[in-house]
Protein backbone atom coordinates (compact mmCIF):
# COMPACT_ATOMS: atom_id res chain seq x y z
CA UNK A 1 0.00 0.00 0.00
CA UNK A 2 1.18 3.53 -0.66
CA UNK A 3 1.40 6.26 1.91
CA UNK A 4 3.24 9.45 1.11
CA UNK A 5 6.64 10.82 1.99
CA UNK A 6 6.34 14.56 1.60
CA UNK A 7 9.31 16.91 1.38
CA UNK A 8 8.56 20.51 2.27
CA UNK A 9 11.62 22.66 1.56
CA UNK A 10 11.37 26.38 2.40
CA UNK A 11 14.15 28.99 2.26
CA UNK A 12 13.80 32.28 4.13
CA UNK A 13 15.45 35.32 2.56
CA UNK A 14 14.92 39.01 3.34
CA UNK A 15 11.34 39.77 2.24
CA UNK A 16 11.19 36.61 0.12
CA UNK A 17 10.34 32.98 0.59
CA UNK A 18 11.17 30.17 -1.80
CA UNK A 19 9.18 27.01 -1.25
CA UNK A 20 9.69 23.68 -2.97
CA UNK A 21 7.01 21.09 -2.19
CA UNK A 22 7.03 17.65 -3.72
CA UNK A 23 5.72 14.24 -2.80
CA UNK A 24 6.83 10.73 -3.66
CA UNK A 25 5.40 7.33 -2.70
CA UNK A 26 7.11 5.26 -0.05
CA UNK A 27 6.25 2.52 2.39
CA UNK A 28 5.96 4.80 5.41
CA UNK A 29 3.24 4.97 8.04
CA UNK A 30 3.44 8.74 8.35
CA UNK A 31 4.82 11.81 6.66
CA UNK A 32 8.03 13.61 7.41
CA UNK A 33 8.04 17.35 6.84
CA UNK A 34 11.31 19.24 6.53
CA UNK A 35 11.44 23.01 7.00
CA UNK A 36 14.33 25.36 6.30
CA UNK A 37 14.15 28.97 7.48
CA UNK A 38 16.14 31.80 8.98
CA UNK A 39 15.33 32.25 12.71
CA UNK A 40 15.00 35.72 14.25
CA UNK A 41 18.71 36.09 15.03
CA UNK A 42 20.44 37.45 11.94
CA UNK A 43 23.25 35.53 10.30
CA UNK A 44 22.07 32.00 11.12
CA UNK A 45 20.41 29.45 8.93
CA UNK A 46 18.59 26.78 10.87
CA UNK A 47 16.86 23.50 10.22
CA UNK A 48 14.60 21.11 12.03
CA UNK A 49 12.51 18.03 11.29
CA UNK A 50 8.92 17.53 12.34
CA UNK A 51 6.86 14.35 12.11
CA UNK A 52 3.28 14.67 10.95
CA UNK A 53 0.83 11.75 11.17
CA UNK A 54 -1.94 13.20 9.01
CA UNK A 55 -3.47 10.19 7.27
CA UNK A 56 -5.09 11.81 4.25
CA UNK A 57 -2.91 11.65 1.12
CA UNK A 58 -4.19 15.00 -0.14
CA UNK A 59 -1.57 17.76 -0.40
CA UNK A 60 -2.88 20.90 1.21
CA UNK A 61 -1.97 24.40 0.03
CA UNK A 62 1.00 26.09 1.68
CA UNK A 63 0.21 29.16 3.77
CA UNK A 64 3.66 30.70 4.26
CA UNK A 65 2.52 33.52 6.54
CA UNK A 66 0.77 31.19 8.92
CA UNK A 67 3.67 28.76 8.87
CA UNK A 68 6.18 31.47 9.75
CA UNK A 69 3.99 32.58 12.66
CA UNK A 70 3.96 29.04 14.03
CA UNK A 71 7.73 28.87 13.71
CA UNK A 72 8.14 32.06 15.73
CA UNK A 73 5.87 30.81 18.49
CA UNK A 74 7.61 27.45 18.74
CA UNK A 75 11.32 28.35 18.45
CA UNK A 76 12.06 27.23 22.00
CA UNK A 77 10.82 23.72 21.25
CA UNK A 78 12.94 23.13 18.15
CA UNK A 79 16.38 21.59 17.88
CA UNK A 80 18.36 23.92 15.64
CA UNK A 81 21.49 23.00 13.70
CA UNK A 82 24.66 25.08 13.74
CA UNK A 83 25.45 27.42 10.86
CA UNK A 84 28.15 25.15 9.42
CA UNK A 85 25.96 22.07 9.69
CA UNK A 86 23.11 23.95 8.09
CA UNK A 87 25.25 25.03 5.13
CA UNK A 88 26.24 21.45 4.35
CA UNK A 89 22.73 20.18 4.91
CA UNK A 90 21.22 22.85 2.68
CA UNK A 91 23.50 21.88 -0.18
CA UNK A 92 22.41 18.28 0.17
CA UNK A 93 18.77 19.29 0.39
CA UNK A 94 19.00 21.29 -2.85
CA UNK A 95 20.22 18.18 -4.67
CA UNK A 96 17.59 15.99 -3.04
CA UNK A 97 14.84 18.46 -3.84
CA UNK A 98 15.80 18.37 -7.51
CA UNK A 99 15.68 14.58 -7.53
CA UNK A 100 12.34 14.55 -5.75
CA UNK A 101 10.94 17.18 -8.09
CA UNK A 102 11.86 15.09 -11.12
CA UNK A 103 10.40 11.94 -9.55
CA UNK A 104 7.20 13.75 -8.63
CA UNK A 105 6.69 14.99 -12.17
CA UNK A 106 7.28 11.52 -13.58
CA UNK A 107 5.26 9.58 -11.00
CA UNK A 108 2.45 11.91 -9.96
CA UNK A 109 1.69 13.93 -13.07
CA UNK A 110 -1.57 12.07 -13.49
CA UNK A 111 -2.63 12.53 -9.86
CA UNK A 112 -2.62 10.01 -7.04
CA UNK A 113 -0.43 7.04 -7.82
CA UNK A 114 -2.49 3.90 -8.26
CA UNK A 115 -1.67 0.35 -7.29
CA UNK A 116 -1.28 -1.87 -10.32
CA UNK A 117 -3.73 -4.72 -10.82
CA UNK A 118 -4.45 -7.13 -13.63
CA UNK A 119 -7.63 -7.21 -15.69
CA UNK A 120 -7.49 -10.99 -15.26
CA UNK A 121 -7.38 -11.02 -11.44
CA UNK A 122 -9.78 -13.43 -9.75
CA UNK A 123 -11.36 -13.35 -6.29
CA UNK A 124 -8.78 -14.16 -3.62
CA UNK A 125 -10.69 -13.88 -0.35
CA UNK A 126 -13.92 -14.86 1.31
CA UNK A 127 -16.99 -16.67 0.11
CA UNK A 128 -16.35 -15.65 -3.51
CA UNK A 129 -13.41 -18.07 -3.57
CA UNK A 130 -15.64 -21.10 -2.93
CA UNK A 131 -17.73 -23.21 -5.31
CA UNK A 132 -15.22 -22.99 -8.12
CA UNK A 133 -14.20 -19.41 -7.33
CA UNK A 134 -15.05 -16.14 -9.04
CA UNK A 135 -13.10 -15.29 -12.18
CA UNK A 136 -15.51 -12.91 -13.89
CA UNK A 137 -14.47 -12.23 -17.46
CA UNK A 138 -10.85 -13.26 -16.97
CA UNK A 139 -9.38 -14.36 -20.29
CA UNK A 140 -12.30 -12.99 -22.29
CA UNK A 141 -12.66 -10.13 -24.75
CA UNK A 142 -11.74 -6.64 -23.52
CA UNK A 143 -13.68 -3.43 -24.21
CA UNK A 144 -13.35 0.17 -22.98
CA UNK A 145 -16.55 2.20 -22.65
CA UNK A 146 -17.10 5.94 -22.28
CA UNK A 147 -20.89 6.31 -22.62
CA UNK A 148 -23.96 4.87 -20.92
CA UNK A 149 -25.11 3.13 -24.10
CA UNK A 150 -21.70 1.53 -24.58
CA UNK A 151 -21.65 0.35 -20.96
CA UNK A 152 -25.15 -1.12 -21.16
CA UNK A 153 -24.31 -3.06 -24.29
CA UNK A 154 -20.86 -4.20 -23.20
CA UNK A 155 -21.87 -5.79 -19.87
CA UNK A 156 -24.91 -7.67 -21.16
CA UNK A 157 -24.98 -11.36 -21.99
CA UNK A 158 -23.20 -14.36 -20.55
CA UNK A 159 -20.07 -14.50 -22.69
CA UNK A 160 -16.76 -14.05 -20.89
CA UNK A 161 -15.81 -10.36 -21.08
CA UNK A 162 -13.79 -7.57 -19.46
CA UNK A 163 -15.28 -4.07 -19.55
CA UNK A 164 -13.21 -1.04 -18.56
CA UNK A 165 -14.98 2.21 -17.67
CA UNK A 166 -13.14 5.35 -18.73
CA UNK A 167 -14.03 8.91 -17.74
CA UNK A 168 -17.35 10.14 -16.37
CA UNK A 169 -20.58 8.47 -17.41
CA UNK A 170 -23.68 10.36 -16.28
CA UNK A 171 -27.32 9.45 -16.43
CA UNK A 172 -30.27 8.16 -14.46
CA UNK A 173 -30.35 4.41 -14.93
CA UNK A 174 -29.41 1.04 -13.50
CA UNK A 175 -27.38 -1.16 -15.84
CA UNK A 176 -27.96 -4.93 -15.80
CA UNK A 177 -24.76 -6.98 -15.64
CA UNK A 178 -24.53 -10.43 -17.23
CA UNK A 179 -22.67 -13.48 -15.97
CA UNK A 180 -18.96 -14.07 -16.56
CA UNK A 181 -18.22 -10.35 -16.52
CA UNK A 182 -15.47 -8.20 -15.04
CA UNK A 183 -16.30 -4.49 -14.79
CA UNK A 184 -13.19 -2.45 -14.02
CA UNK A 185 -13.03 1.30 -13.44
CA UNK A 186 -10.06 3.15 -14.84
CA UNK A 187 -8.43 5.72 -12.50
CA UNK A 188 -10.66 8.77 -12.18
CA UNK A 189 -13.69 7.13 -13.77
CA UNK A 190 -17.16 7.74 -12.33
CA UNK A 191 -20.71 6.51 -12.78
CA UNK A 192 -22.74 9.59 -11.83
CA UNK A 193 -26.38 8.72 -11.24
CA UNK A 194 -25.83 5.33 -12.87
CA UNK A 195 -26.07 2.13 -10.82
CA UNK A 196 -25.18 -1.50 -11.51
CA UNK A 197 -27.41 -4.51 -10.88
CA UNK A 198 -26.41 -8.17 -10.83
CA UNK A 199 -29.76 -9.98 -10.96
CA UNK A 200 -29.94 -13.75 -11.28
CA UNK A 201 -26.39 -13.95 -12.64
CA UNK A 202 -23.16 -15.57 -11.48
CA UNK A 203 -19.39 -15.19 -11.74
CA UNK A 204 -19.16 -11.39 -11.73
CA UNK A 205 -16.30 -9.11 -10.68
CA UNK A 206 -16.79 -5.38 -10.05
CA UNK A 207 -13.52 -3.60 -9.22
CA UNK A 208 -12.31 -0.03 -8.88
CA UNK A 209 -15.70 1.35 -9.89
CA UNK A 210 -16.86 4.64 -8.39
CA UNK A 211 -20.62 5.23 -8.22
CA UNK A 212 -22.35 8.30 -6.84
CA UNK A 213 -25.81 9.83 -6.47
CA UNK A 214 -28.10 7.09 -7.76
CA UNK A 215 -31.60 8.23 -6.78
CA UNK A 216 -34.12 5.88 -5.18
CA UNK A 217 -36.48 6.02 -8.16
CA UNK A 218 -33.71 4.38 -10.19
CA UNK A 219 -32.47 1.86 -7.62
CA UNK A 220 -29.42 1.03 -5.55
CA UNK A 221 -25.94 2.18 -6.41
CA UNK A 222 -24.94 -1.48 -6.53
CA UNK A 223 -27.64 -4.13 -6.24
CA UNK A 224 -26.93 -7.87 -6.08
CA UNK A 225 -30.01 -10.11 -6.19
CA UNK A 226 -30.46 -13.87 -6.69
CA UNK A 227 -26.78 -13.91 -7.65
CA UNK A 228 -23.89 -16.21 -6.89
CA UNK A 229 -20.11 -15.85 -6.88
CA UNK A 230 -19.70 -12.07 -7.00
CA UNK A 231 -16.55 -10.20 -5.98
CA UNK A 232 -16.84 -6.47 -5.24
CA UNK A 233 -13.41 -4.94 -4.71
CA UNK A 234 -12.01 -1.40 -4.40
CA UNK A 235 -15.33 0.27 -5.21
CA UNK A 236 -16.28 3.74 -3.98
CA UNK A 237 -19.98 4.23 -3.27
CA UNK A 238 -21.51 7.50 -2.04
CA UNK A 239 -24.11 10.21 -2.47
CA UNK A 240 -24.69 12.95 0.12
CA UNK A 241 -26.56 13.59 3.36
CA UNK A 242 -28.18 16.80 2.12
CA UNK A 243 -31.42 15.16 0.97
CA UNK A 244 -34.12 13.22 2.82
CA UNK A 245 -33.11 9.67 3.74
CA UNK A 246 -35.40 8.23 1.05
CA UNK A 247 -34.11 10.42 -1.78
CA UNK A 248 -31.46 7.75 -2.40
CA UNK A 249 -31.78 4.03 -1.74
CA UNK A 250 -28.97 1.71 -0.63
CA UNK A 251 -25.33 1.91 -1.60
CA UNK A 252 -24.83 -1.86 -1.67
CA UNK A 253 -27.78 -4.22 -1.24
CA UNK A 254 -27.36 -8.01 -1.31
CA UNK A 255 -30.73 -9.76 -1.32
CA UNK A 256 -32.86 -12.71 -2.46
CA UNK A 257 -30.69 -15.66 -1.53
CA UNK A 258 -27.30 -14.51 -2.80
CA UNK A 259 -24.37 -16.81 -2.04
CA UNK A 260 -20.62 -16.56 -2.53
CA UNK A 261 -20.45 -12.77 -2.19
CA UNK A 262 -17.23 -10.99 -1.13
CA UNK A 263 -16.87 -7.22 -0.60
CA UNK A 264 -13.27 -6.11 -0.05
CA UNK A 265 -11.16 -2.94 0.05
CA UNK A 266 -14.17 -0.73 -0.63
CA UNK A 267 -15.33 2.65 0.62
CA UNK A 268 -18.96 3.36 1.53
CA UNK A 269 -19.55 6.92 2.67
CA UNK A 270 -21.67 10.06 2.88
CA UNK A 271 -25.04 8.39 2.54
CA UNK A 272 -28.10 7.47 4.58
CA UNK A 273 -28.33 3.72 3.90
CA UNK A 274 -25.10 1.76 3.63
CA UNK A 275 -25.40 -1.97 2.94
CA UNK A 276 -28.35 -4.31 3.39
CA UNK A 277 -28.17 -8.11 3.40
CA UNK A 278 -31.65 -9.62 3.23
CA UNK A 279 -34.48 -7.26 2.38
CA UNK A 280 -37.43 -8.59 4.42
CA UNK A 281 -38.17 -10.24 7.76
CA UNK A 282 -40.55 -12.61 5.94
CA UNK A 283 -38.08 -13.90 3.35
CA UNK A 284 -36.21 -16.42 5.47
CA UNK A 285 -36.85 -19.43 3.23
CA UNK A 286 -34.97 -17.77 0.38
CA UNK A 287 -32.39 -15.82 2.38
CA UNK A 288 -31.20 -18.31 5.00
CA UNK A 289 -28.55 -19.80 2.63
CA UNK A 290 -26.94 -16.37 2.03
CA UNK A 291 -23.17 -16.10 2.53
CA UNK A 292 -21.33 -12.75 2.50
CA UNK A 293 -17.82 -11.64 3.43
CA UNK A 294 -16.95 -8.00 4.21
CA UNK A 295 -13.21 -7.41 4.66
CA UNK A 296 -10.91 -4.38 4.72
CA UNK A 297 -13.64 -1.84 3.95
CA UNK A 298 -13.98 1.76 5.15
CA UNK A 299 -17.44 2.84 6.25
CA UNK A 300 -17.88 6.49 7.21
CA UNK A 301 -20.54 9.16 7.58
CA UNK A 302 -23.40 6.71 7.11
CA UNK A 303 -26.74 6.90 8.89
CA UNK A 304 -27.75 3.22 8.92
CA UNK A 305 -27.10 -0.29 7.57
CA UNK A 306 -23.41 -0.60 8.37
CA UNK A 307 -24.39 -3.32 7.54
CA UNK A 308 -27.87 -4.61 8.38
CA UNK A 309 -27.76 -8.39 8.03
CA UNK A 310 -30.81 -10.71 7.94
CA UNK A 311 -30.60 -14.50 7.88
CA UNK A 312 -27.63 -16.36 6.44
CA UNK A 313 -23.97 -16.26 7.48
CA UNK A 314 -21.67 -13.25 7.36
CA UNK A 315 -17.98 -12.79 8.06
CA UNK A 316 -17.02 -9.19 8.83
CA UNK A 317 -13.35 -8.54 9.56
CA UNK A 318 -10.71 -5.80 9.43
CA UNK A 319 -13.20 -3.05 8.60
CA UNK A 320 -13.02 0.54 9.84
CA UNK A 321 -16.24 2.28 10.90
CA UNK A 322 -15.89 6.05 11.32
CA UNK A 323 -18.54 8.42 12.69
CA UNK A 324 -21.57 6.45 11.56
CA UNK A 325 -25.00 6.77 13.15
CA UNK A 326 -25.47 3.01 13.29
CA UNK A 327 -23.54 -0.21 13.80
CA UNK A 328 -23.69 -3.81 12.61
CA UNK A 329 -27.24 -5.06 13.14
CA UNK A 330 -27.60 -8.85 13.11
CA UNK A 331 -31.22 -9.83 12.51
CA UNK A 332 -33.66 -12.68 11.97
CA UNK A 333 -31.40 -15.56 12.88
CA UNK A 334 -28.33 -14.28 11.04
CA UNK A 335 -25.06 -15.78 12.27
CA UNK A 336 -22.15 -13.34 12.05
CA UNK A 337 -18.45 -13.70 12.80
CA UNK A 338 -17.12 -10.21 13.57
CA UNK A 339 -13.34 -9.95 13.96
CA UNK A 340 -10.68 -7.26 14.40
CA UNK A 341 -12.81 -4.34 13.26
CA UNK A 342 -12.36 -0.77 14.50
CA UNK A 343 -15.01 1.82 15.41
CA UNK A 344 -14.47 5.50 16.12
CA UNK A 345 -17.27 7.63 17.57
CA UNK A 346 -19.82 4.81 17.43
CA UNK A 347 -23.24 6.45 17.46
CA UNK A 348 -25.43 5.58 20.44
CA UNK A 349 -22.60 3.33 21.63
CA UNK A 350 -23.95 0.35 19.67
CA UNK A 351 -21.28 -0.84 17.25
CA UNK A 352 -22.67 -4.41 17.23
CA UNK A 353 -26.24 -5.22 18.26
CA UNK A 354 -29.43 -7.04 17.32
CA UNK A 355 -32.93 -5.62 17.00
CA UNK A 356 -34.73 -8.88 16.26
CA UNK A 357 -33.11 -12.20 16.94
CA UNK A 358 -29.74 -12.20 15.23
CA UNK A 359 -26.47 -13.56 16.60
CA UNK A 360 -22.76 -12.79 16.49
CA UNK A 361 -19.42 -14.14 17.59
CA UNK A 362 -17.18 -11.12 18.24
CA UNK A 363 -13.41 -11.44 18.61
CA UNK A 364 -10.57 -8.93 18.78
CA UNK A 365 -12.60 -5.83 17.94
CA UNK A 366 -11.96 -2.25 19.05
CA UNK A 367 -15.46 -0.96 19.72
CA UNK A 368 -14.25 2.58 20.35
CA UNK A 369 -15.90 2.81 23.75
CA UNK A 370 -19.12 1.22 22.57
CA UNK A 371 -20.52 -2.12 23.64
CA UNK A 372 -21.39 -5.33 21.84
CA UNK A 373 -24.95 -6.26 22.82
CA UNK A 374 -25.64 -8.90 20.15
CA UNK A 375 -26.54 -12.35 21.49
CA UNK A 376 -23.69 -14.84 21.22
CA UNK A 377 -23.81 -16.98 18.10
CA UNK A 378 -22.27 -20.25 16.98
CA UNK A 379 -20.50 -19.22 13.76
CA UNK A 380 -16.87 -19.55 14.80
CA UNK A 381 -15.00 -20.42 11.62
CA UNK A 382 -15.72 -19.71 7.94
CA UNK A 383 -15.08 -22.42 5.32
CA UNK A 384 -12.06 -20.66 3.79
CA UNK A 385 -8.61 -19.54 4.88
CA UNK A 386 -7.86 -15.91 5.72
CA UNK A 387 -5.38 -13.77 7.66
CA UNK A 388 -6.36 -11.18 10.25
CA UNK A 389 -4.66 -7.82 10.72
CA UNK A 390 -4.47 -6.30 14.17
CA UNK A 391 -6.89 -3.49 14.93
CA UNK A 392 -3.95 -1.06 15.01
CA UNK A 393 -2.88 -2.06 11.51
CA UNK A 394 -6.49 -2.02 10.33
CA UNK A 395 -7.01 1.50 11.66
CA UNK A 396 -3.83 2.71 9.94
CA UNK A 397 -4.12 0.91 6.62
CA UNK A 398 -7.74 0.56 5.58
CA UNK A 399 -8.64 4.27 5.09
CA UNK A 400 -5.57 4.62 2.87
CA UNK A 401 -6.22 1.55 0.73
CA UNK A 402 -10.00 1.29 0.41
CA UNK A 403 -11.80 2.68 -2.60
CA UNK A 404 -10.89 3.46 -6.18
CA UNK A 405 -7.09 3.31 -6.22
CA UNK A 406 -6.21 0.60 -8.73
CA UNK A 407 -4.90 0.92 -12.26
CA UNK A 408 -4.99 -1.73 -14.95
Amino acid sequence: MFNWFRLNFSLSRPSKYVSIRRRIPTFCSSRIQTYWRRPPRAGRTALYLQKNSISSPAVRPVDQKRRVKVFQEDLSTRTWLSSSDSTAFCSTMRILASIVAFAAVQLAAAGTIQRRASVNDVANLGYATLNGGTSGGSGGSQTTVTTLDQLTSAVSGDSRKIVLISGRISGSAVVRVGSNTSILGQPGSLLDGVGLRVLGESNVIIRNVKISRVVADVGDALGIQEAHQVWVDHVDLSSDRDHDKDFYDGLLDITHGCTGITVTNSRLHDHWKGSLVGHSDSNGSEDTPMTVTYANNWWHNLNSRTPSFRFGHGHIFNNVFDANADGINTRDGAQLLVENNVWTNPAKQKPLYSTDGGFAVARGNDFGGGENTAPAGNFNSPPYSYSLQSTTTTRSNVPNTAGQNLSF
